[in-house]
C-alpha cells in the first residue's frame, strides 16, 4: 500500500467519486433498508404477537432489544473483520445472514424461538453500519463525506416505513409470521449482489514515529489504536451524542405504532402508516442534514458537530411540548417536525468518526459508535419504554425522552471544542483497488 509520503504513485490508486462509488451507495442504501426493515418490522407486529401469546409490553420490547443487544456484542469484533479483511464480502455474508433469521422468525411457536430468531438478526446486522460507513469515507471526497452519509442514514427510515407499513398490512390479512417471511427476501437478493462490487485494498494501520530523515512508519499495536480513540476527545463525544439520540428515535419507532392503536383506536396497519409518514420525513431530513452541514463546514470546520447539537436540542423541543401539552393533530404536528429534524444528526456524526480517526480504523470507529448506542440506546429504549409503560402508559414513557436528546446535544457541542485539533492530527493515506 502507497502512502502519502512514500514513493512514487501507484497505478492502481484511484480516485474517489466516480460511477462506481454511486453504484456502490445504492447497494449500501438499498442493504441498509432492508436491514431496518428486518429490524423494526417488530413494531407492527407486537399487537399480533401480544395477541397470540399474552406477552407483556417488557417482554415485547426485548424483541427489538436484543437484536440490538447482540449488535452491541458482535459489531466490534465483526468490524474488525470488516477492516483488516474484505468490507463487499462481509457486508454480503452478514446480510445474508440477518436474512435468514428474519425468515426463521415466520415458522417460531413460541417468545423462546422468536427472542432466537431474533438474536441471529442481530448478530447479522452487527457490522453492516459499520463497513458502509467504511466503504463511503474511502469512495467519496471528504467535501461530500457528511452529504453521502446523510442520504446512506435516509435509508433508515424508509426500511423503517417498508416494515411498519407493509408488516401491519401483510399481518391484518395472512398474519403476522407471513410478514416475517416475506419481507426478509429482498434483502438476501441485494446481499448477493454486493459480491460483485469493486473494493479498495485493506489499509495498513501503521504510524509516523520520528522527524525529517529519521522518520519511519511502525505498525501500530493494540495499545497504539486504544490511546488513538483515548486521545480522540471529538469521537468520544460523538459516541454519546449517538447513544442520546438513538434512544429517542428507537423508542418510538418501537411504540409509536402501539400509542396510536391504544390511544387513536386505530387498527394496526392505519396506525402503522401514521408513525410511517413521521420517520418517512427523516429520508428528507437526513440528507439535508448532511448537505447543510457540508456546506457550513466550508466556513466552520466544526460543522460536523455543531449541526448535530444544534438538531438534537430542536428535536428535544418537539417531543417535549408534543407529548407533555398536545394531543390529537396538534401533538402529530409536532411528530412531524420530530421526523425531520430527529435524523440530522447523524449524517454529521458518522463523518466524524471517519474524518478523525486513521482510515485502517474507519470501520472500527464507527463500530465503537454502534457497540454503545445499541447497547446504551437501541436495546434499553424498547425495553426502557415498555417497562414505564406497564406501570404507567405509554404517553408518560413518551415524556422522558426529551432529556436523552439534550444528552446527546450537549454531548455534540462540547465535541466540537476538540474536533479542528483531532482531525489535524489524522495521517492521510493512498488507497489501492
Amino acid at each position: 500500500m502507497s502512502q502519502n509520503g512514500g514513493s512514487g504513485t501507484s497505478p492502481a490508486a484511484y480516485r474517489p467519486g466516480g460511477a462506481s462509488a454511486y453504484i456502490i451507495l445504492v447497494l449500501l442504501c438499498l442493504t441498509y433498508a432492508f436491514d431496518y426493515t428486518d429490524r423494526m418490522i417488530v413494531a407492527s407486529l407486537i399487537p399480533f404477537i401480544k395477541q397470540e401469546w399474552g406477552l407483556s409490553d417488557t417482554l415485547l420490547g426485548s424483541l427489538t432489544g436484543v437484536v440490538s443487544l447482540f449488535i452491541a456484542v458482535f459489531v466490534l469484533p465483526f468490524s474488525l473483520m470488516v477492516d483488516r479483511w474484505s468490507r463487499k464480502k462481509a457486508i454480503g455474508i452478514m446480510a445474508v445472514l440477518w436474512s435468514f433469521g428474519a425468515a426463521a422468525c415466520a415458522f417460531t411457536r413460541n417468545f423462546t424461538q422468536l427472542f432466537v430468531m431474533r438474536s441471529l438478526v442481530g448478530v447479522g446486522e452487527a457490522a453492516y453500519t459499520s463497513g458502509g460507513h467504511a466503504m463511503i469515507a474511502a469512495y467519496f471526497p471528504e467535501e461530500k463525506r457528511a452529504t453521502m452519509n446523510g442520504l446512506f442514514t435516509a435509508a433508515i427510515p424508509m426500511g423503517t416505513a417498508i416494515g411498519v407499513i407493509l408488516g401491519g398490512v401483510i399481518a391484518e390479512t395472512l398474519g403476522w409470521r407471513y410478514a416475517f417471511g416475506i419481507l426478509a427476501v429482498p434483502g438476501l437478493i441485494v446481499a448477493i449482489l454486493f459480491f460483485w462490487v469493486k473494493d479498495y485494498k485493506t489499509v495498513q494501520i501503521v504510524r509516523t514515529t520520528g522527524d525529517g530523515a529519521q522518520a519511519v512508519r511502525v505498525k501500530m499495536r493494540l495499545a497504539d489504536i486504544v490511546r488513538e480513540f483515548l486521545h480522540t476527545p471529538s469521537v468520544l463525544f460523538t459516541y454519546l451524542g449517538y447513544v442520546g439520540n438513538t434512544f429517542v428515535t428507537t423508542g418510538l419507532m418501537n411504540w409509536l405504532p402501539s400509542y396510536y392503536h391504544r390511544v387513536d383506536g386505530l387498527p394496526m396497519d392505519k396506525a402503522g402508516l401514521k408513525t410511517s409518514i413521521v420517520f418517512l420525513l427523516a429520508i428528507f431530513g437526513a440528507p439535508i442534514g448532511g448537505y447543510i452541514t457540508d456546506k457550513i463546514r466550508k466556513k466552520f470546520l466544526n460543522a460536523r458537530m455543531i449541526v448535530p447539537a444544534i438538531t438534537s436540542f430542536l428535536t428535544a423541543l418537539f417531543l417535549f411540548i408534543g407529548f407533555s401539552f398536545l394531543e390529537g393533530n396538534a401533538q402529530y404536528l409536532f411528530m412531524i417536525c420530530f421526523g425531520f429534524t430527529a435524523p440530522m444528526f447523524a449524517a454529521g456524526g458518522s463523518a466524524v468518526t471517519q474524518d478523525v480517526m486513521h482510515p485502517g480504523l474507519r470501520a472500527i470507529s464507527y463500530s465503537l459508535a454502534q457497540f454503545f448506542m445499541m447497547l446504551l440506546g437501541y436495546s434499553l429504549s424498547p425495553i426502557f419504554i415498555g417497562f414505564i409503560s406497564d406501570r404507567y402508559n405509554l404517553l408518560t414513557a413518551f415524556k422522558f425522552l426529551p432529556l436523552f436528546a439534550v444528552v446527546g446535544g450537549v454531548a455534540f457541542l462540547i465535541g466540537s471544542f476538540f474536533y479542528v485539533r483531532d482531525l489535524n492530527k489524522v495521517e492521510k493515506v493512498r488507497l489501492e483497488e
